[in-house]
């Protein structure tokens, strides 16, 4: 399967969340672009809604390789396996969890106003994000709204790989995957159109949402 941009995705995703209408839920949007994705549902269903913004924590020597990731109340996940192939110090961990949460914060006030964690408490909570890779960022999603008291968690998300999606369906009340490629590439490869969302765009979605 193949999506030709992340609106597509978006609009086919939200025929699998009808059922979560009539519920107490809210839509956690991964911005940039599981805002995109989850602009439809949102507003067909006129779901409530906020940013959930996890940042991951890269390697020493390679920051974009990533070794965890962490949210925005500071709850994280690293991998041990990484840390130990690496020799990762703790002080390293704990140095970048303090800068990608001051990071996460700077955002959250940026594009919400304000950098205080969303409301999930005693809700059904529908995480939304494009895509799962390693699924780092998302599991210090899960982590954080577990923590905050959610009733339930949904994830929903257009593609990712089948070992990672087992594994979220050990976390979560339900995982929702339009696609699950027997051999797994990167998210962008099953997007016909997988530009970058940019800030504008995120601000532009976050007023018509709001409007």
């Amino acid at each position: 399967m193949m999506f030709l941009d992340r609106k597509d995705a978006g609009e086919k995703l939200t025929y699998s969340l009808e059922k979560f209408k009539d519920e107490d839920a809210i839509v956690l949007a991964v911005p940039r672009g599981g805002l995109e994705i989850a602009y439809d549902t949102i507003k067909r269903f006129g779901l409530k809604w906020d940013l959930i913004i996890p940042r991951k924590i890269g390697a020493p020597h390679n920051k974009e390789f990533a070794i965890g990731a962490v949210s925005a109340d500071g709850s994280y996940f690293i991998n041990d396996d990484y840390v130990e192939k690496l020799g990762i110090s703790r002080e390293y961990i704990e140095n970048e969890v303090s800068e990608q949460i001051n990071e996460i914060k700077r955002r959250m006030k940026e594009y919400r106003g304000k950098d205080t964690f969303p409301e999930v408490k005693d809700k059904a909570v529908i995480i939304i994000d494009d895509g799962i890779a390693t699924g780092f960022t998302i599991l210090a999603v899960i982590k954080a709204v577990k923590k905050q008291g959610a009733k339930k968690i949904i994830l929903a998300i257009p593609v990712g790989p089948r070992e990672t999606i087992e594994e979220f369906k050990e976390l979560v009340d339900e995982v929702i995957c339009l696609y699950i490629p027997d051999v797994f590439y990167a998210v962008g490869s099953y997007y016909v159109n997988f530009k970058q969302v940019t800030d504008e765009e995120v601000f532009t979605i976050i007023n018509e949402l709001r409007g």
